[in-house]
C-alpha cells in the first residue's frame, strides 16, 4: 500500500474518533464508508460476527457495542430513527478482522486498530506499573526509616529482619516470609515486594508507616517491643483487608517489577515506530 494512500486513510479513521467520558469511540454508520461497504444491512453481518468473536473472548458486548439510535435528514424536510453503534477500538479492531483484507480499507483498517488497541493495553500497563512501582518506593522508604529506628533503640540488622518477618507473619495469615515465598516461587535472593500486587505492597506500607509513627510517638526501646507493636499493625491491616475478602497469602503474585518496568519500556520504543512503518 502507497505511503500516500496510508496517510489519507489514517488521517479519514481519526477524522471520525468520537469521544465521551474520555473514552474514544467511532459510529458504525461512519466506519461502515471508511470500510468500504455499501449497504448497511451487509455491514450489519459484518458486527454480528464480531459480537460473537467479543464474547468469545470473554469480553462484555454492551462495553464494546452500546446501541444508540438517532435522526437522519431524508432530504426532504423528514426525518428518520437508525440504528447505529458506539463502537471501541477493540470493537472496530475485530469487525476489520472480520472484512475481506484485499480491500485496502479493511487492510489499513486491520493494522490501525491492533496498533490503537495495543497502544491502549500498554498505557493500561504503564499505569499500573506506575502505580506499583509507587507503592514498593514507599515501601522502601518506609522500611528505610523503621530500620534506622530501630537501631537508635538498640536493635541491630539481625534483629530488624526478625521485625519485618515477624510482621509479614501477622499479615499473611501465619505465614512466614520464606513459606510465601516458597509459596509464590519467588527467588530467595530476591526481596518478596517485587513480586507482590499493589494491594499487598500498600497495606505492607501501611503497617510499617503505623509502626514508625508508633515508636516515635510512645518512644519505644528494644526489639520485644518493636516487634509487638509491628505484630499488632499487620494484623490490624490485615483485619481490614479482610472485611473486603482480601486475603494476602491467596493472592497471586504479579510479575518481577523489575522486568515488567524494562518490557513496557521496550514496547514503548517499538510502537513510537510502528504506525510509520505500516
Amino acid at each position: 500500500m502507497e505511503k500516500g494512500i496510508i496517510t489519507k486513510l489514517k488521517k479519514t479513521f481519526e477524522d471520525c474518533v468520537n469521544e465521551a467520558d474520555g473514552l474514544e469511540f467511532w459510529f458504525a454508520r461512519d466506519l461502515q464508508k471508511l470500510l468500504g461497504y455499501d449497504k448497511w444491512d451487509n455491514f450489519i453481518n459484518v458486527i454480528e460476527k464480531a459480537k460473537v468473536t467479543c464474547k468469545n473472548s470473554g469480553h462484555d458486548i454492551e462495553d464494546h457495542f452500546p446501541g444508540v439510535r438517532k435522526m437522519v435528514d431524508l432530504g426532504s424536510g423528514s426525518k428518520r430513527e437508525i440504528e447505529d453503534f458506539m463502537l471501541t477500538r477493540y470493537a472496530c479492531y475485530i469487525i476489520a478482522q472480520n472484512g475481506d483484507p484485499r480491500k485496502e480499507e479493511i487492510a489499513f483498517a486491520q493494522s490501525y486498530f491492533a496498533i490503537q488497541t495495543r497502544k491502549q493495553e500498554l498505557i493500561e500497563q504503564r499505569i499500573a506499573l506506575i502505580e506499583r512501582l509507587n507503592a514498593r518506593q514507599k515501601l522502601t522508604a518506609s522500611e528505610t526509616e523503621l530500620s534506622k529506628l530501630i537501631y537508635e533503640r538498640g536493635v541491630d540488622e539481625d534483629g530488624f529482619a526478625r521485625i519485618r518477618s515477624k510482621g509479614d507473619q501477622a499479615l499473611f495469615g501465619g505465614l512466614s516470609t520464606s513459606i510465601m515465598k516458597d509459596r509464590l516461587k519467588i527467588p530467595k535472593n530476591r526481596p518478596m515486594a517485587d513480586f507482590l500486587p499493589t494491594i499487598t505492597i500498600t497495606a505492607k506500607n501501611l503497617a510499617t508507616e503505623i509502626t514508625n509513627f508508633n515508636v516515635k510517638k510512645d518512644n519505644l526501646e528494644g526489639e520485644h517491643k518493636i516487634t509487638k507493636e509491628h505484630i499488632k499493625n499487620n494484623s490490624d491491616v490485615r483485619s481490614l483487608l479482610s472485611k473486603s475478602g482480601i486475603k494476602p497469602e491467596e493472592l497471586p503474585p504479579e510479575e518481577d517489577i523489575k522486568k515488567l518496568e524494562k518490557r513496557i519500556k521496550a514496547d514503548e520504543k517499538k510502537m513510537a515506530k510502528s504506525p510509520e512503518k505500516r
